[in-house]
């Protein structure tokens, strides 16, 4: 805004309207982050003569504004008394120009402060305010204008430190003509006239000014003039630049303090020691890129390595801060790198070629056979890194970047080093090193959350430590709880350097919108992590389209792929992401892309179920919500290992399904999910599946919901041993489908009863219930259910002692399954059950040939928990057979699988037949 009344964001204009409402966002800018109250602003936009209705028309100016800047990072807000514009550090070129020079004056560096000046006095755009009329105006355009010449004149003494007099003179001689009285520019020209070896002409512009000063004032020369003028005179060597000063050879000693405490990160300092020690190491230079998120460490990780081997570079060090992800500006010329490198050296600035290709050979040609460190620290891009590169073989080169750098990294052969978080015991050690051992060890289990809370962020744990310093007497837990209910909120600070949400935002702001929009899409996905797939459907785009999205993501490191191809954020950065989707994104392009990922998981979960199980209960999804691509599978195997690989996000999508009220998707879903569950072992979420959509139950149109519902609710109860609760669910189940004449689901509910009355010891009951099934099986001609209910009443009449009884049902399940030949479960458990007619007649080898076909084909469907089962079973007849090895290492994998699926009562009683029988062994 420096110049005219013009708007401008990442170096692009920002349309804003007509004079008027411009006026009132610059006037806002000019006090950002301030309140200001309405009839101040009126004020200054105005002045003395507001429009009658004043107020009215600058709440439609401010929501004109509102909907321009709507992405540009600006919000105006109302605060109590006034209005509040808030913008990123730097964005304002008025609090840049000032923010800069504030900088330059106090470095201590004249080649530094004159480059910063050269960068703030860039940033003006003509007459500041120009178009605007009021009394504020007046006084502001009058402050800016004497702030720039202050500017002017501090650049000038800069130049002429570094020894610039030459390209100085042209200007100041006419500046100097335009302005006779102003003793500070006469004392400038004066200097660059006797440092370019014109002593007389400086002498003579002495006596100029003191002439014009006396005929037009009527006063000398001040002090410092006249001081200047003795000292021109005597050719006192003070008035000589820095840059005339006797040069001598440096040793450059750049690295700032090494971090302390560092803690673990012990593979990736072994992996930049190996690179030093690499085969290659004599045809080409060591670049190690060390890449990662905001906040991870990298400059932690690189400054500890380089103070560790700082005495295997006899030749010193280099390092500068690129500010490729900074709160303050945009990422730095490297072309101002190398001229720091230059002056680092000592070198005469007269020698200095101008052109900046040729000021990197320069430095090139410095360092080509010296043995030196080069930290190029948190580099933008490639492009910034390449004009820093050494030109010989000597140097090793660290390079740190929230982007992944692949242009070095292919066309440089760098080293590239990805940095993860810290592991617990890491994150731990740095807590306690930051704020004793005594505090810590006084309340482990809070230590313990605040560890766990920051994810193994060192920037998170620095602030959390920063915070507990600051308040030694506040208790761990209280910062724990203070982290767990804010979360991002507890890691916001007013130095953006120390606020991981500010730290966040510079990466986010490197993205392009596209990205951006996918980023934060990624934060409301429920899920721990995302498949590419899945990730086309959240932003309904094609696969490919998303991939391209996604690797930008990984580049900048705010997302990370593993090695099974799935993407996951970290819980902080995608707390971060999820704001962000909340300021930007409106709530109709929000709910539709959940609505997507709900229909991607409900859909894919639809098919996969029906390979896993294609006599269970189906009800067809309605169509997907456009811009949703499910995913299919060629067999069982690739639909189980997709429910493997999804199953948390299905649990999410389930959940996220359930509290947006679609009802209809919660039910289905929970359908396509129970045989997975029951396979697999997840008992207890197969059971809070089923209670969460207990509600919804009501409320889906497919007549047998409710009675469905309460069917696989009872089923769920009864496999985690609730067998009352289970009960009244598969009675209310089978009276519903008795109303409605729902034959199927009769069946199906008499099925469930007879397991809860096996279990809970009363197998009389159990056998009623299964010919019941079987007899309702039998008139729905379907062969599969009719298998499964043959085997039921088999296993009844076996457990009763009725073997032969029990042999007959179990040969005609077998032989109704000769003329259906599918790989069903069904045969799996008639030969279970033979296996059990078989070991208690006596016939053990019989009892294990059974088992072991069972077992076989119980692996092959992936039903891990009937593998359990089966394998518990095997294990008797091999131990009456004095088989104890092999009946061990059943009952063995049968107790981890037992445990893996939290059935603790199994596991219980298979660690002791396993404790009875290693008895038995060491018996004499």
């Amino acid at each position: 805004m420096l110049g005219n009344l013009e708007v401008r964001m990442n170096g692009a204009s920002v349309p804003v309207g007509h004079v008027r409402q411009k006026a009132v966002l610059v006037t806002l800018l000019a006090e950002a982050d301030h309140v200001m109250p309405p009839d101040r602003l009126i004020e200054r936009v105005w002045g003395a003569r507001p429009p009658a209705r004043a107020r009215s028309v600058l709440r439609t100016y401010l929501s004109n504004l509102r909907r321009v800047l709507n992405h540009t990072g600006i919000t105006i807000t109302w605060h109590d008394t006034g209005y509040r514009l808030a913008v990123r550090s730097g964005a304002v070129d008025l609090h840049r120009f000032r923010h800069l020079l504030g900088e330059a004056r106090v470095t201590g560096d004249p080649g530094r402060a004159l480059a910063l000046a050269d960068e703030a006095l860039a940033l003006w755009r003509g007459e500041p305010l120009a178009e605007l009329d009021t009394p504020w105006a007046h006084s502001t355009r009058e402050q800016l204008c004497q702030e720039r010449a202050a500017a002017e004149a501090d650049r000038i003494d800069w130049a002429l430190e570094c020894g610039r007099h030459g390209e100085l003179l042209p200007r100041l001689t006419a500046r100097a003509h335009e302005e006779p009285l102003d003793e500070r520019l006469a004392g400038q020209l004066m200097l660059a006239l006797y440092r370019a070896g014109r002593q007389a002409e400086a002498l003579e512009r002495y006596q100029h000014t003191r002439q014009r000063l006396g005929a037009e004032l009527g006063i000398d020369p001040g002090p410092a003039l006249q001081d200047l003028h003795q000292r021109i005179l005597t050719a006192d060597p003070s008035t000589s630049s820095l840059a005339d000063a006797p040069r001598s050879a440096v040793t450059p000693r750049q690295l700032p303090a090494p971090p302390a405490p560092f803690h673990g990160r012990d593979a990736e300092l072994s992996r930049l020691d190996a690179a030093l020690e690499a085969p290659d190491r004599a045809t080409t230079v060591v670049i190690s890129a060390i890449a990662g998120a905001g906040g991870i460490g990298k400059t932690w990780l690189a400054l500890h390595w380089a103070h560790r081997n700082a005495d295997r570079f006899p030749d010193g060090h280099l390092f500068v801060d690129l500010r490729g992800f900074s709160p303050d500006g945009e990422p730095m010329n490297p072309a101002v790198a190398v001229r720091g490198f230059l002056d680092t050296f000592g070198i005469d600035p007269r020698s200095i070629p101008a052109d900046p290709h040729a000021q990197a050979a320069l430095f090139r040609s410095l360092v080509v056979d010296k043995q030196m460190l080069i930290v190029l620290d948190n580099a933008a891009d490639t492009s910034q890194v390449l004009p820093l590169l050494p030109g010989g073989r000597s140097c090793t080169v660290i390079v740190t970047s929230r982007n992944r750098l692949s242009g070095l990294i292919t066309g440089h052969g760098a080293r590239h080093l990805h940095l993860d978080v810290l592991t617990d015991a890491e994150a731990h050690a740095v807590l306690t090193d930051r704020l004793g051992r005594a505090r810590v060890d006084t309340e482990p289990a809070a230590a313990g959350r605040l560890v766990s809370l920051c994810g193994g962020f060192p920037l998170a744990l620095s602030i959390i430590a920063g915070h507990a310093q600051t308040q030694p007497r506040l208790p761990l837990a209280a910062l724990a709880a203070e982290l767990s209910d804010l979360g991002l909120g507890a890691l916001d600070d007013d130095d953006p350097t120390a606020s991981l949400p500010e730290v966040l935002s510079w990466s986010r702001r490197s993205l392009s919108p596209g990205h951006a929009t996918v980023f934060a899409l990624l934060g409301i996905a429920a899920g721990p992590d995302i498949s590419l797939a899945a990730a086309a459907s959240l932003v309904g785009c094609k696969p490919s389209e998303a991939r391209t999205l996604l690797r930008a993501l990984d580049q900048a490191s705010l997302i990370a792929q593993d090695v099974s191809g799935r993407y996951h954020l970290h819980d902080l950065v995608r707390q971060y992401a999820g704001e962000a989707v909340l300021r930007e994104m409106s709530v109709t392009d929000r709910e539709n892309a959940l609505l997507r990922w709900v229909d991607f998981h409900l859909h894919t979960a639809h098919g996969a179920h029906r390979l896993l199980d294609p006599h269970a209960v189906f009800v067809e999804p309605d169509e997907p919500t456009p811009g949703c691509a499910p995913v299919s599978f060629s067999d069982s195997a690739a639909a189980l290992a997709w429910f493997d690989s999804e199953h948390r996000n299905l649990l999410a999508a389930h959940q996220l399904a359930v509290t947006r009220g679609r009802h209809e998707a919660a039910w289905q879903l929970a359908l396509a999910l129970t045989t997975f569950h029951h396979w697999r072992g997840h008992l207890h979420d197969d059971l809070v599946v089923w209670q969460t959509c207990l509600p919804s139950a009501d409320h889906v149109a497919h007549p047998a919901a409710r009675t469905t519902t309460h069917r696989f609710l009872g089923r769920a109860l009864t496999r985690v041993r609730r067998y009352e609760e289970a009960a009244g669910h598969l009675q209310r189940a089978l009276a519903v489908a008795e109303e409605n004449g729902d034959l199927l689901n009769q069946a199906h509910a008499h099925r469930g009863l007879h397991w809860v009355r096996e279990l809970e010891g009363d197998d009389r009951a159990a056998l009623e219930h299964a010919l019941r099934a079987l007899a309702l099986f039998r008139t729905l001609d379907n062969a599969m259910w009719e298998i499964r209910a043959l085997n039921n009443v088999g296993w009844f009449n076996a457990r009763l002692g009725r073997y032969d009884e029990a042999r007959e049902y179990c040969q005609a399940a077998l032989a109704l399954h000769a003329r259906h030949p599918v790989l069903d479960d069904g045969r799996a458990g008639t030969l279970d059950t033979l296996g059990f007619i078989d070991h208690h007649n006596g016939d053990h080898v019989s009892a294990i040939g059974h088992y072991r076909q069972a077992l076989a084909l119980r692996r092959e469907l992936g039903n891990e928990y009937e593998v359990a089962n089966t394998l518990d079973n095997l294990g008797y007849p091999h131990a009456a057979l004095g088989q104890h090895h092999h009946a061990r290492a059943a009952w063995q994998e049968a107790l981890k699988l037992y445990r893996t699926q939290e059935r603790h009562e199994d596991a219980v009683r298979a660690q002791h037949r396993i404790d009875s029988l290693n008895d038995a062994d060491a018996a004499p």
